[in-house]
Formats: C-alpha cells, structure tokens, sequence
C-alpha cells in the first residue's frame, strides 16, 4: 500500500528528521521549528512548555475554516504507555481528538523482552492473537475512516492526523504478519570487531548505551528483527485500509496525503538497535507526498529535505 502510495505521488529519498527522538521531532514537525526554536529536547515535554503561543500546522488549517482531529499518536506518547490516553498531545492544535486502545494493551504480560516487563525503549516483540481491526492501529485506521465518512457527509474541510504507533517497539501484531517473514532467512547486520575505533567518542558512547541490545545472539536479532518486518506489515496494511476509504468515498480527489515518520531505525546496522543516533539509519526518515493534480507521479526527489 505505502509502495503504491509511492508510485501515485513524489517520494523523498534523502528526507531527514530534525531530532531523531519521537517528542522533540514530532513537537518540529508540527510547528515548522527547530529544536533550537522550540527548546523542546526532552521526550516527555509539552510544546506549549517552551512556546506556549506557538500556532501549530494543525492550528495554521482551522483558522482557515479546516476541522482538525487526531487519531492516534502524532505529538510525543509514552508508547506503550500512554496508548488510549492524551499523551503528550497538544490540545490547542484540534477540534477532535481521539486515542484509541487495543486488545495489543491487554497482552501486555505475553510480550518477551530483552528487559522483561519494559516494552517502550527495548526490543520486544508478540505474534500476537486477535484480527487487524482489535489492535491499537487497526482501530486508529476504523476511527480514521469513520471521520473521513463524517467529513464527506458533512462537506467539512478537515486537516485529519492519523499517527499510527507501530513500528515502535513493542514488535506487537497479528500473527499472519510474522508468518510472512521466515527467521531462518533473516540476515543480521554485523561489524567487524575494531569497527568503533574508527568512530568519534560521542558516536561510540550513543552506540553502546543500550547495553542489553549489545552483541545479540543472532537468533534473538533475527526474531527482533522479524517483528520489526511484521509491524511494517501490519501497519502497511492500515495505511492502505484509510487510503481504500478515501478512495470509495470520493475524497482522494479533493485531498493532500502526507506519509512520514519522526525518525529513522537501526536494526542491527552498527551494532546498534532503534533509534537516538545521527547515523542516517536514525536520521532519515520516510516522506511521501501525494495530491490531485500534481501532473506526472511515480517521481522521486533526491534533494536533502526536512
């Protein structure tokens, strides 16, 4: 779905996020602002905290007539903590706001962790029960079309955030999704042993912080690295369920898509696991940009975006 998302519009190949941290990069993409600007470095802050009369990209549409909602996770969220609450959202930025929660909430204790019991900032991961439709992003995708039925009825200009909390850890989705991914042809990235000494000091400590995902038997890396595959599927398949509504509604000719991430990913390229680092693993992010009438699609820019 995301691949054909890509052929319908212009893919950015070399689109990069200003702070590859959800709070800080989410709080920057939302407000057109550096870090610098906002003075939001830390996860958890608000980004009224900082710039407490900052008017949001969300904000900039409803005072142009736009309904704005957000379903999901599109300012900073303890993820899986926070999910069916507020989070750190920002109220100010929406006139509807929902924070849906799944049966993926509910099977917490059958997760395996590097650390058990800690799902958020280590690897973790569960073939897990249940069909698309009952985990947090099936019902993100169910609100999200609801809404688009609303607007469509309604005739209402609508700005809609759809955040979608995979592929963060906890690797947590319907089992059909690993299946999809055999183990036993998983290759795990590996360095050679002297490899840190050609990297600066900050570079190698950002490396070796987590030191749980240090030197993982390869048979933990590849099943850490199956689910990772498997909640790319999983949410692929929710993205195309939103796109299909906009579509049989009618809607896809009237409206801009934008897909992105607030950052990149290491699965086992340096030796390091997720996120946190300037490595273009963690740094460069997705970004799609698909809307009526743009003229020849299918096109890729390679100029440095952010």
């Amino acid at each position: 779905n995301i691949d054909k998302l890509a052929k319908q519009g212009m893919m950015f190949t070399n689109a990069f996020c200003n702070y590859p941290l959800c709070g800080p990069s989410r709080a920057s993409m939302m407000t057109g602002l550096y870090p610098d600007q906002t003075g939001h470095y830390q996860l958890r802050d608000y980004i009224r905290q900082h710039v407490p009369d900052v008017i949001t990209m969300s904000q900039n549409f409803m005072r142009q007539g736009y309904t704005a909602a957000r379903v999901g996770k599109m300012y900073h969220y303890d993820n899986p903590g926070g999910i069916g609450t507020p989070g750190h959202d920002d109220s100010a930025s929406w006139n509807e706001r929902y924070y849906p929660r799944g049966i993926d909430k509910d099977i917490e204790d059958k997760i395996f962790s590097l650390k058990p019991g800690r799902f958020g900032a280590t690897l973790s991961w569960l073939a897990a029960e249940g069909k698309d439709e009952e985990h947090t992003d099936g019902k993100v995708a169910t609100q999200a079309i609801g809404l688009l039925t609303k607007y469509k009825e309604t005739h209402t200009p609508f700005f809609l955030g759809v955040g979608f909390y995979k592929p963060h850890t906890p690797f947590v989705a319907p089992a059909k999704y690993f299946d999809l991914y055999n183990v036993n042809n998983i290759k795990v990235p590996h360095i050679d042993n002297d490899y840190f000494s050609a990297l600066p000091e900050p570079a190698v400590a950002g490396l070796q912080y987590y030191k749980e995902q240090l030197n993982l038997p390869d048979s933990l890396a590849r099943r850490a690295i199956q689910g990772y595959y498997a909640t790319i599927s999983f949410l692929d398949a929710q993205v195309g369920r939103v796109l299909s509504a906009l579509d049989s509604l009618g809607l896809r000719d009237n409206t801009i898509i934008v897909f992105t991430s607030d950052h990149g990913y290491h699965m086992g390229e340096h030796g390091y696991y997720q996120k946190n680092t300037l490595f273009e693993n963690s740094d460069r992010i997705p970004m799609i940009i698909s809307y009526p009438g743009m003229g020849q699609t299918g096109k890729i820019s390679r100029s440095i975006v952010e």
